[in-house]
């Protein structure tokens, strides 16, 4: 049991034109809501398609937050359902529905109905980054990892 907790929260307004619920979290350790296929009818993913599938949802958040949409594991592990953009980013200024670029990973066909949980959308603060061109490496402080890359601290 998660006891003495404090999180931060924002208002974002949320304009809900699908059938279904608004988004909600599930428990109270949730960090994401779940977004739901606004379909009219059942539809086949097919295997290494990808495809754009609406949610009739639509947010205006305050500068600063962002919503990010992330694969749901459970379709992710049972169906090969992903998002093509590993995670999708909502900006503040961005006002138009929030569609899912989903992709079959597996090599069958998984039938998708409407009303089905397919993304979760977590909201997170971000920085805005003040540019100071350099023209040269030796310009950049030296660090521990230097330019080790992929791999570089073992497997």
């Amino acid at each position: 049991m998660i006891k003495n907790y404090s999180i931060k929260s924002y208002s974002i307004k949320i304009l809900n034109q699908s059938q279904y619920p608004l988004p909600e979290y599930q428990t109270i350790g949730s960090a994401g809501v779940d977004l739901r296929a606004n379909l009219e009818s059942n539809m086949i993913v097919m295997p290494h398609k990808v495809y754009q599938i609406p949610t009739g949802i639509f947010l205006e958040m305050p500068v600063g937050i962002e919503a990010q949409i992330r694969a749901r594991s459970g379709l992710a592990l049972k169906h090969g359902l992903s998002l093509v953009n590993g995670i999708g980013t909502i900006d503040a200024d961005y006002r138009g529905e929030i569609k899912i670029i989903l992709i079959n990973l597996l090599d069958k066909p998984y039938q998708l109905e409407p009303g089905e949980r397919i993304a979760q959308m977590v909201f997170a603060e971000y920085i805005k980054a003040d540019f100071i061109e350099v023209f040269s490496a030796s310009d950049l402080a030296a660090s521990e990892r230097g330019g080790g890359g992929f791999g570089h601290s073992g497997k």
